[in-house]
């Protein structure tokens, strides 16, 4: 990892839900310590709605960010690379870091159903941050 603040990209198939989720976690919890990236293999037209409107609940505004698609270079670019269920679309590098967080896709599911993925993923990222040494802010 390089002296600089770790950069970290969230990656899953539509980047419209359980990486802007992460992307907003890490963003809010990691502050200006750490780079945050994400996106899909396949991004959609916008972030679910269902996400924003989770992330809101805790006071983290994703309603702003779009979907971007994944390229080698934000691979390259990253210490960290996070797969949410996008398969053999991320490119992959030695030595880089990579981890696949199993979760559910908030896609198509209600807001009660999207709670507990939003608090998973804060989990799992405050765990990223600790094994980063980054203090969770």
């Amino acid at each position: 990892m390089s002296d600089e603040k770790p950069q970290v990209l969230f990656v899953c198939v539509h980047n419209a839900g359980r990486s802007q989720m992460a992307a907003g976690w890490l963003t809010r919890l990691g502050g200006d310590r750490v780079e945050v990236r994400s996106a899909g293999s396949e991004p959609a037209d916008r972030v679910n709605p269902v996400a924003v409107q989770a992330m809101a609940e805790v006071g983290i505004d994703i309603a702003a960010e779009q979907p971007e698609v994944l390229t080698s270079d934000a691979v390259r670019e990253s210490d960290v690379v996070v797969t949410m269920g996008c398969g053999d679309a991320c490119p992959f590098f030695p030595g880089k870091r990579y981890e696949d967080w199993a979760l559910d896709d908030p896609a198509g599911q209600d807001l009660d159903a999207v709670r507990p993925i939003r608090d998973e993923i804060r989990t799992r990222v405050e765990a990223l941050l600790r094994s980063l040494g980054v203090d969770a802010g």
